[in-house]
Order: structure tokens, then C-alpha cells, then sequence
């Protein structure tokens, strides 16, 4: 799949989100790599054959301050090729940009690892 299309995948699954989360996505860029980089996934604790799809990079609403101001966006990466890599057609992909783009925003919004994979696996 080109850049651009994943692009359009990306901005669409974020596009989706309920209103009342799209509004507070303040100070944060979403970009598009197609792979992490070496300091990127050493800021993560993957295991053994763990895939790096995305990367929240910032300063999760729930620890902002009132002396939060003038700094630079929080970033959320989402990784092309790993995604790719797992899924096996146009539609997974598709699926798993939507999920993949949801967990880095729970991040923004101060959810967890843990806590994301109770939600994930139905345990709400």
C-alpha cells in the first residue's frame, strides 16, 4: 500500500473517533514512519518478538499541570510496514490502523498498557 493511502487510513480512523475525544486531541501530531526507529523502541518495553505498530511520544492529559504550556506537540507515530507485515489484505489493515490509532490516543488521554488490554479483550 502507498504512503498516501495508509495516510488516508490513519486521518480516517482518527476521523471516526466520538466527537467528544477529537476535541481534545490538543498539541498532538500524528505521523506516519514506516518503520521505529533504534530510540524509539528503546523507549518501549517489547519482549521477544513483539511488533512495534505505534508510538505515543508526550505528555498524557491526565499528568498535565496548570504549568503545561509552550511545549513542543505530543506525537503519536503509526509504523506502515509492521502493520502491514501482519496483516494479510486491504481490510486488516484497515482494522488494525483503527485499533492501532485508538490505543495511541488512549495514551493522550492517560490509559495504560494494562488497562488497554482489559478494554481490548472485552474485560471493560
Amino acid at each position: 500500500m502507498d504512503k498516501e493511502r495508509f495516510e488516508r487510513l490513519v486521518a480516517r480512523a482518527i476521523e471516526s473517533l466520538p466527537e467528544e475525544f477529537r476535541n481534545r486531541l490538543e498539541n498532538i501530531d500524528v505521523v506516519v514512519e514506516d518503520w521505529p526507529t533504534k530510540a524509539q523502541l528503546g523507549k518501549t518495553r517489547l519482549r521477544g518478538r513483539q511488533t512495534l505498530l505505534g508510538l505515543y511520544e508526550g505528555t498524557p492529559l491526565t499528568n498535565r499541570t496548570s504549568h503545561y504550556g509552550l511545549v513542543p506537540p505530543d506525537k503519536i507515530t503509526i509504523f506502515q510496514k509492521p502493520i502491514e507485515a501482519i496483516c494479510r489484505d486491504d481490510a486488516e489493515i484497515t482494522a488494525e490502523v483503527e485499533r492501532v490509532v485508538r490505543h495511541e490516543i488512549a495514551h493522550h488521554f492517560g490509559i495504560g498498557d494494562a488497562r488497554l488490554r482489559q478494554i481490548e479483550r472485552g474485560r471493560g
